[in-house]
C-alpha cells in the first residue's frame, strides 16, 4: 500500500509570468485561458507579452461562466478550443480558477493557474468548491492533482479591490483554528501532522502582517509585509488543504459559511467576510476567549465582519442558520459534542461581547 501526494508549486513577484515559457513549454504548445472577465482583462497583456517570443500560443480566452457549476464546467468541456488545447491556463479568482480546474480535471489536461487577487487558496489546492445554479452550496470536488504551478503576479494582486485581499485574509483565518479543532482528538498521520504544522502559522502571519497588508494594497504597493499576507493566503492555507484531510481541515467557521448560503441575500458576503465571523464563533465555541478577543481586534481594524448583522442573519432566520450550522457533514470530528443548543450559546456570547466593545471600524 502506498501514498501518493501531489504538492504545489509557484513563482510569485512583480515578474512571475516572464517565467510562464521555460515552466508551462514541456506540456506542450497550445494553451487556451479560462477566466473572469475582469482577471483576464487585467492579466491578458502580460501574460500574452510573456508567452510572444516562444513556441507557446494562447488559443483563446473563454469567460468560465461566472459560478462553478456542474453545467459551467460541462460547457467549458466540451467547447471547441478547450478541447483541442495541450493546457489551460486559469486566470482571475476563486470561482474562476475552480471552474477552470475542474475542468481540467476532467479532461485530464495539466492546468496551470494566474491568480488576479488574493481572496483563497484555490490557485494551488485540488479543492474545488461547486455550487447550485441558484448559489448556494452544492459540494467539494477533488481533483486528482493541485495546479501544475501556480503564476503569482503581485503587481496585478496589488492593483485588485481591496475588497478581495480583505476577504482572503478573513478566510485564511480560519485554517489554524479549523484543522486544531476538528483533528484535536485524533492521532494523525505523517501527510496530516505536516499540514496541521503548517496551519499553526497561518493566523500568526496574518495577525502580523494584514493590517500593513491593507495598508500598501490601499496604495496599490507590493511590499514585504503584503508579499507574507498574500503568500500565506494562497500557499500556507493551500498546504494545509492539500495535506490536511478535509474532515479535520473544514470545520465550524465554513459551516457557518454553507448555512450562510442558505439565506437571502449571500451574494452581498464575499466567501472570506463569512467565515471571518465564523472563525470568532469557532473560538467563542470552543471557549477560547484570549484567542477570540484577538481575533475580534484584528477584525475589527481589518474591516470584517463582527457580529450576526455584519453578515445579514437576522432574528428570523436564527433558527435555521443555527439548524444548518448543527448539521454540518464534519461536526461529528469536533472534540466535544456540537448541537443547536450550544451553536446558539456561542452566537449569544459572540453577541454580548460585540456589544460590550466600541464597535467603530478603524
Amino acid at each position: 500500500m502506498s501514498n501518493t501526494l501531489f504538492l504545489p508549486n509557484y513563482t510569485a513577484g512583480t515578474t512571475a509570468y516572464e517565467q510562464v515559457p521555460d515552466i508551462c513549454c514541456p506540456y506542450g504548445t497550445k494553451a487556451v485561458v479560462i477566466g473572469g472577465k475582469t482577471g483576464m482583462q487585467k492579466a491578458r497583456a502580460i501574460l500574452s507579452a510573456a508567452v510572444a517570443a516562444s513556441e507557446l500560443e494562447i488559443i483563446d480566452f473563454i469567460w468560465f461562466g461566472g459560478n462553478v457549476t456542474h453545467d459551467n464546467i460541462n460547457k467549458l468541456c466540451s467547447n471547441k478550443s478547450v478541447k483541442s488545447a495541450d493546457m489551460i491556463f486559469a486566470v482571475g479568482g476563486g470561482k474562476a480558477l475552480d471552474t477552470a480546474k475542474a475542468t481540467a480535471d476532467k479532461l485530464s489536461k495539466p492546468v496551470f493557474t494566474f491568480p488576479t487577487i488574493a481572496s483563497n487558496c484555490a490557485p494551488v489546492t485540488s479543492l474545488c468548491i461547486i455550487y447550485n445554479n441558484d448559489g448556494s452550496f452544492g459540494e467539494f470536488y477533488f481533483g486528482r492533482r493541485p495546479a501544475r504551478h501556480a503564476f503569482i503576479n503581485t503587481t496585478i494582486i496589488a492593483n485588485a479591490p481591496l475588497m478581495y485581499l480583505r476577504a482572503g485574509i478573513g478566510d485564511a483565518l480560519s485554517k489554524q483554528y479549523e484543522a486544531d479543532f476538528n483533528s484535536r482528538r485524533f492521532n494523525l498521520d505523517h501527510e496530516n501532522e505536516l499540514g496541521l504544522q503548517i496551519s499553526r502559522n497561518c493566523s500568526a502571519l496574518l495577525l502580523k502582517y494584514g493590517i500593513q497588508a491593507l495598508t500598501a494594497a490601499m496604495a496599490h504597493t507590493v511590499s514585504a509585509p503584503f508579499e507574507q499576507t498574500i503568500l500565506t493566503i494562497i500557499v500556507n492555507t493551500g498546504l494545509v488543504s492539500l495535506l490536511v484531510n478535509n474532515s479535520y481541515n473544514s470545520s465550524m467557521a465554513h459551516a457557518v459559511y454553507i448555512a450562510r448560503t442558505q439565506l437571502p441575500r449571500c451574494e452581498r458576503h464575499m466567501h472570506g467576510e463569512i467565515v471571518a465571523y465564523g472563525v470568532l464563533f469557532l473560538l467563542t465555541l470552543d471557549n477560547a476567549i484570549e484567542q477570540r478577543n484577538s481575533v475580534y481586534a484584528f477584525n475589527k481594524k481589518a474591516g470584517l465582519p463582527l457580529c450576526l448583522k455584519d453578515i445579514d442573519v437576522n432574528d428570523n432566520a436564527l433558527e435555521k442558520f443555527t439548524a444548518i450550522i448543527a448539521k454540518d457533514k464534519y461536526i461529528s470530528y469536533a472534540p466535544y459534542s456540537v448541537n443547536q443548543q450550544n451553536i446558539k450559546k456561542a452566537i449569544d456570547a459572540l453577541e454580548k461581547y460585540h456589544q460590550s466593545q466600541n464597535n467603530n471600524i478603524i
